[in-house]
């Protein structure tokens, strides 16, 4: 159990059904598919009630042939109602995690760089170590991310015509001001603030229509990110609550988030290269930073690498029963 920014992380050290796929040649895609049709009872039976909850996230370590091209190990990332193909809260618990139970052969001191492949592309993570073990914070290098759309009217059933960026940051999101939904980031109820939100993904996949470089598996709205508006650079933070999957909540400012914001404001050269900003979750008040490092292409997009850092914590380790005569054995979501 290791949560960032107070976002949650179930890391399941192995999944043989998995490891078995890989080991048949797939890619790291089609292992995620594979995992969904034939293993997600897994998910399940971890993520949702009674061992889980709405809000919990996990992740799945694969090792041996997905982890090839270099990479130390692979992951698939599990929340409430499906897979992911990225997350940064999940990289910077799974850099730590990886150092500390032997999965890099060499660690170095002051800082050891971490290769994980994730289904949206090779990810590194640069995570303290000691010699003895790993700290905080955890930074990453993420894939190319980039502007999808600027400035898109999108018309949402009860709130009207609203104007959105997408931003891709190894996933896609929606960004908006909570204000043109007339809220606040800040100060606004929660439920309201996602109730929002979902609608705007909702109308968001009914007009637009998403295209990813490299795989069409990958051309999926994953949620909305409700801002505060402040996206001129800043040296103070600016503050978000991501509402991604079934209505679920991130609990920190969330790391592909971050990733895909940070590309929108380079592309609309409000930030410059190495230009870091502080980014605030409006649910536990958390902080992750971000920059942009570097600029390249992908497909016909310009796209950036951007670093993000945050700090991610050991709250325990769990070992779970399922016994085959519980009629509720493999979970319930409840909202």
């Amino acid at each position: 159990e290791m949560p960032a920014g107070g976002e949650p992380l179930r890391i399941i050290p192995r999944l043989e059904a998995a490891e078995q796929a890989a080991a048949a040649g797939l890619s790291l895609l089609s292992v995620r598919r594979e995992v969904a049709a034939r293993q997600d009872h897994v998910r399940r039976a971890l993520r949702h009630e009674p061992r889980g909850h709405a809000g919990m996230y996990g992740a799945v370590v694969v090792r041996g042939a997905a982890a090839a091209e270099g990479a130390h190990l692979a992951a698939l990332f599990l929340h409430c109602a499906g897979y992911s193909a990225m997350c940064g809260h999940a990289v910077m618990g799974l850099g730590r995690f990886a150092l500390d139970y032997g999965l890099v052969p060499a660690p170095t001191r002051p800082e050891t760089a971490v290769r994980l492949r994730c289904p949206c592309g090779p990810v590194t993570a640069f995570v303290p170590w000691d010699g003895r073990r790993s700290g905080n914070p955890v930074r990453f290098h993420s894939v190319p991310a980039f502007a999808a759309a600027t400035d898109l009217a999108i018309d949402v059933p009860g709130h009207g015509k609203v104007v959105v960026d997408i931003g891709y940051g190894g996933t896609f999101y929606a960004f908006l001001s909570a204000e043109q939904l007339g809220l606040d980031v800040c100060s606004s109820k929660t439920r309201d603030l996602v109730r929002a939100a979902s609608a705007v993904t909702e109308a968001v996949k009914k007009q637009f229509k998403l295209h990813h470089p490299e795989s069409e598996d990958l051309a999926f709205l994953y949620g909305t990110i409700l801002t505060d508006g402040k996206d001129a650079f800043s040296e103070e933070p600016t503050t978000n609550i991501c509402v991604f999957a079934d209505e679920q909540v991130d609990r920190s400012p969330t790391g592909s988030g971050v990733t895909a914001r940070i590309a929108l404001q380079y592309h609309k050269g409000l930030i410059q290269l190495d230009q870091t900003r502080t980014f605030k979750s409006s649910t536990t008040g958390s902080l992750f930073t971000g920059k942009a490092v570097k600029a390249t292409r992908f497909g016909n997009y310009n796209a950036v690498i951007v670093e993000v850092s945050g700090e991610a914590f050991y709250t325990g380790t769990a070992t779970f029963t399922v016994e085959e005569e519980d009629p509720l054995k493999h979970g319930f979501f409840f909202k």
